[in-house]
């Protein structure tokens, strides 16, 4: 072969070469783009799809406690008496500002104590106010009222001391009352009539004294204050004077404070969403709250629907309008007059009372014992619906699931808390929960039925089952829903096929859980331990597994602790693990371990200690080692992997020359 074209030749190959060379690192780099454009898509879905799952839960609604009648013939009886406020009965309660309540049919509000001369624990029947549609219960510097416009406050009070009243519009009549030594006060307004208070007086007041005052409302609808201010100071001249904002000698006590909401026209009497409440409670209770109850009612227990219905200034509704309730799918009715107490269950679908609804509750039961059902009460007050709740009523028990199956101890019949779950409190080996024909979730007390095991099923390696616990929840999330059962082993390991656990109901009634196999093993013997995978890429999940057995190679108890171990595993970080160092193996005989791999490549090995268990493990098998890889997902190339690409090429081109050669010898 000519020079010139041996030199083409071997420059043609060395461009090959090349070219081989560079695909192949495009081929890496765009496997790598690829593969990162491919988490990158999987990210955002699932950032979207996260973003576009997410669901806003409604705030509950809350309301405050209504308490008092609030209706004009007893409004604002007040709190810490101890005489009958509804007929206006004062006391002796020195500095507290109260409002005359009774019913007023006459065509005036009355003045308090306007013929009264003595103390005040002398009853005064004469005050009454016109237009008040709403007094709290309070007596203080915190009261409130609601008033038509125009109308009129009778006003009383209890004091030691000189008295002020003082409004900020509307206008003062009628004071009366204070004596000492038989000497009336003198009365004195200021201009506006918006303030009245007690002129000077010789003497001193040894004792509380009665005063009262009419207060009317403006005739413009707003918010206004009227207060009660006492206190005095004594001249020189032994003159008591009462102290008052203006004469600046002595600052009055801010002793009583009303704030008067004066309306247009009375909204009282009519149903108020805001202020009412309803609540679905499991059992009976007082209506404070609309937060309803939740779960099913158990066995034969029952619900109820509480009320408490208020008008629009947080009144009584009154026992006019009639208060009804119905109920869907057959449930029965009963009515009681007062919350919190449980009245006879009921006969019929509906319920019809004059009842004003204050504090009443509907008890909610079955319409046949024992078989569940789902209902919901509508109740209505004046043709109005004030309420619809659902609720639900468990039934007997008809369907058996068993789950969380451990291996027992041989020649035991304990079994151990921990294999059931870390908030569990009783040992077992097994959970067994209790469903009604409608899916409901279910109690077992000894009162609905016993549990059980077909003894047919039974034999020399699993010798009998009980149940150390019953089910007394229906949370699906709490560990009581479900009663606890734990099997009696033999002394040979092996398992028992086909146990079946069964409940008998109170009526007779057996129901049968689908056969089960329960094992027994012995002791942990051996332990062995290993990744998921041999070669993990930075950011990849790793499961380490750990495999104890018995020394017969069968998978070991679930009864028995683990005992003191340590686990390191260089390169990555813990995320979680079923078990710790006194916890016993799970499902299969198995502790695993979780992580998340580091960004640190090189070639690592765990280590698995259990030397310092009291656990008896063979020696050989206390330490294990178990290997593992990690990359950082880039050009992993060696010059191993190149000399290997070379050697191939020389090949290549070594053949490509000797066919060349016999095609030139052929010729």
């Amino acid at each position: 072969m000519p020079q010139g074209a041996e030199l083409r030749e071997s420059k043609d190959s060395q461009a090959d070469f090349r070219k081989f060379l560079i695909s192949t690192k495009e081929r890496k780099q765009m496997s790598i783009k690829t593969l990162r454009k491919r988490i990158a898509i999987t990210a955002t879905s699932a950032l979207v799809a996260g973003a576009l799952s997410i669901v806003v839960a409604p705030a509950a609604q809350a309301h405050s406690a209504v308490g008092g009648t609030n209706t004009e013939t007893s409004v604002g009886q007040i709190a810490g008496n101890s005489t009958d406020q509804t007929n206006n009965t004062e006391t002796s309660s020195v500095g507290s500002l109260y409002v005359a309540i009774q019913t007023n049919t006459g065509a005036a509000a009355v003045a308090s104590v306007t013929s009264e001369s003595s103390a005040c624990s002398t009853a005064d029947d004469s005050g009454k106010s016109k237009g008040l549609l709403y007094k709290d219960s309070s007596s203080g510097i915190a009261q409130s009222a609601t008033m038509l416009a125009g109308g009129v406050l009778s006003l009383y009070t209890c004091s030691a001391t000189n008295v002020s009243f003082k409004a900020s519009a509307g206008s003062f009549s009628s004071p009366a009352g204070g004596t000492v030594a038989d000497t009336a006060y003198s009365w004195t307004y200021d201009s506006t009539n918006k303030q009245v208070w007690q002129e000077a007086v010789v003497g001193s007041i040894t004792s509380g004294t009665s005063n009262g005052v009419l207060w009317t409302a403006p005739t413009t609808v707003g918010t206004y204050t009227v207060s009660l201010y006492t206190g005095f100071y004594t001249t020189s001249s032994a003159t008591q004077v009462v102290a008052t904002a203006d004469n600046g000698v002595t600052p009055p006590t801010l002793s009583g404070n009303i704030t008067v909401t004066v309306v247009a026209t009375d909204g009282g009497g009519s149903y108020s969403a805001t202020n009412s409440f309803c609540k679905a409670a499991r059992g009976t209770s007082t209506a404070t709250s609309n937060v309803d109850d939740s779960g099913v009612a158990p066995g034969t227990d029952d619900w109820s629907v509480d009320i408490a219905l208020r008008d629009a200034y947080n009144a009584n509704l009154p026992s006019t309008g009639a208060l009804t309730a119905s109920a869907t799918n057959g449930a029965l009715l009963a009515y009681g007059a007062s919350a919190g107490t449980t009245p006879v269950a009921g006969t019929a679908t509906s319920v019809v009372t004059n009842a004003s609804g204050s504090s009443a509750t509907f008890r909610v039961s079955r319409a046949t014992a024992g078989v569940p059902l789902t209902t919901t009460v509508t109740i209505s007050y004046g043709g109005t619906v004030v309420c619809t709740k659902s609720v639900s009523l468990g039934g007997n028990a008809a369907t058996l699931a068993i789950s969380s199956v451990g291996v027992q101890d041989l020649s035991a019949s304990t079994g151990n808390s921990k294999w059931l779950g870390s908030t569990e409190s009783t040992n077992g080996t097994f959970y067994v929960q209790a469903k009604d024909s409608a899916g409901n979730i279910v109690t077992t007390p000894s009162t609905a039925g016993t549990f059980g095991v077909k003894a047919a099923t039974l034999g020399t390696t699993v010798t009998n089952v009980t149940f150390p616990r019953v089910a007394t929840a229906t949370s699906s999330t709490d560990p009581n829903s479900a009663a606890v059962g734990v099997h009696t082993c033999g002394p040979a390991a092996g398992t028992q096929k086909g146990v079946v656990i069964n409940y008998t109901l109170a009526n007779g009634t057996v129901i049968e859980a689908a056969p089960v196999d329960l094992s027994c093993a012995n002791d942990p013997a051996t332990v062995s331990a290993g990744f998921d995978k041999a070669k993990y890429l930075t950011g990849d999940v790793a499961t380490l597994t750990i495999t104890l057995k018995d020394n017969k190679g069968n998978v070991a108890n679930n009864v028995i602790g683990l005992g003191a171990h340590t686990v390191s595993v260089p390169g990555m970080t813990l995320v979680s693990t079923t078990g710790a160092s006194d916890a016993v193996a799970k499902a299969g005989g198995v502790v695993t371990y979780t992580y998340t791999v580091g960004q640190t490549a090189g070639k690592y090995a765990a280590v698995i200690d259990f030397t310092g268990s009291t656990t008896e493990l063979a020696t050989y098998s206390k330490v294990q080692t178990p290997a593992y890889e990690i990359t950082t997902g880039g050009d992993t190339t060696t010059n191993a992997d190149v000399l290997k690409s070379i050697v191939a090429l020389i090949a290549s081109i070594n053949k490509q020359i000797q066919a060349l050669q016999k095609l030139i010898l052929r010729r």
